[in-house]
């Protein structure tokens, strides 16, 4: 009976703790409050939690690259408008796209599934076509994975693992004052393709045969469906021997990401709204729904290009790579992070985290 009495006391003091809620924190607190108590042990370990990958010796010079993420159903995902075939394409970008943004080459990855009772084995095939074709792209292998049932949809993880120079690999950390901050391409496309499906299907839903109207808006869609990591980027990069001085892909979207370089390198920036690239289809699509194109670039996510920086000195080089926009640069940190409008007013850049559809 004590026992038993003792049990309740201490069930009774777990549920009147104060619960806080995710929102209250955001994502990036979030996962600096869960990974805050684990620190780095093994000599191997050169860059745990805190960065797109970690990154582990392999042997005197080189480093290995390791990067996991995920995508679930509902959230990051929609199978009324997804492709199979695309959203295996797009499983082995994300997982990629976060070595290449370590200046790394990728070189294998594996994915993991949770399957759903309404998932087919002709859904998966498909799935598997879209890996395999990305994989061969990208000149990745898959070497392993895993299956398991799912309850609540399709959840997919991938694990991708890449190579480097010691002195070659990018963090976020490594930014400094004057540094220029460049960007891969343009911004908010994939952003306004996920409306433009979201608007037909809502449109389109519960008519037999539905023909959504697309015209004119492909590109935006295939940023959407099919994004493709820069891993041509860095090819280009160490052919001009330009070294970043940091890095991150843009997957939350440019306010959220150059925060996070901001926080690494202890720093503020300062990027120019007149700089910013923008698709014709992403201004035209974001007039005729209605919505600000610099916010869908600003807070989008899943543009999948890589934001980096340079130091000054440097900029005539990355003009030499071609495509590339120099948007604005890194100042002290006391002064903060703000878009420049073309007035010169100062709007504070804010992040974003656990973007929902």
């Amino acid at each position: 009976m004590a026992e038993h009495a003792n049990i309740k006391q201490r069930v009774m003091a777990e549920s009147s703790k104060k619960r806080t809620e995710i929102a209250e924190l955001g994502e990036f607190g979030l996962i600096d409050r869960l990974t805050a108590p684990f620190k780095a042990t093994r000599k191997s370990t050169i860059k745990g939690v805190g960065d797109d990958a970690a990154v582990i010796e392999a042997s005197r010079d080189t480093a290995l690259v390791v990067s996991t993420d995920m995508m679930t159903e509902g959230v990051d995902f929609d199978l009324t408008y997804f492709p199979p075939k695309h959203l295996g394409y797009k499983a082995v970008t994300k997982g990629i796209s976060d070595i290449v943004a370590m200046n790394a080459t990728p070189e294998q990855v594996t994915i993991s599934l949770g399957i759903s009772s309404k998932i087919s084995v002709e859904f998966l095939d498909e799935l598997y076509s879209g890996i395999e074709f990305a994989c061969r792209e990208a000149e990745v292998d898959l070497v392993g994975g895993d299956t398991t049932a799912s309850v609540n949809g399709l959840i997919i993880s991938i694990t991708a693992v890449g190579r480097a120079k010691k002195q070659s690999v990018v963090q976020r950390s490594g930014a400094k004052v004057n540094d220029l901050i460049c960007i891969t391409g343009n911004l908010g496309a994939a952003f306004m393709g996920l409306q433009l499906l979201e608007r037909e299907k809502r449109v389109l839903q519960g008519i037999n045969e539905p023909q959504p109207q697309f015209e004119g808006y492909e590109y935006l869609l295939e940023r959407y469906l099919k994004p493709r990591a820069r891993y041509d980027v860095v090819a280009a990069l160490s052919k001009e021997k330009i070294v970043p001085t940091a890095m991150i892909d843009l997957t939350d979207g440019l306010a959220s990401d150059l925060l996070q370089i901001c926080k690494a390198s202890k720093c503020g920036a300062r990027i120019y709204l007149e700089r910013m690239p923008l698709a014709k289809q992403t201004s035209a699509l974001a007039e005729e729904m209605h919505i600000d194109p610099v916010v869908a670039a600003l807070n989008g996510g899943e543009d999948y290009q890589l934001l980096f920086t340079v130091p000054l000195d440097q900029r005539e080089n990355v003009m030499n790579v071609g495509h590339i926009d120099i948007i604005g640069h890194i100042t002290a940190e006391d002064t903060g992070a703000y878009l420049v409008t073309p007035d010169g007013s100062e709007i504070k850049l804010k992040a974003q985290g656990f973007k929902e559809k």
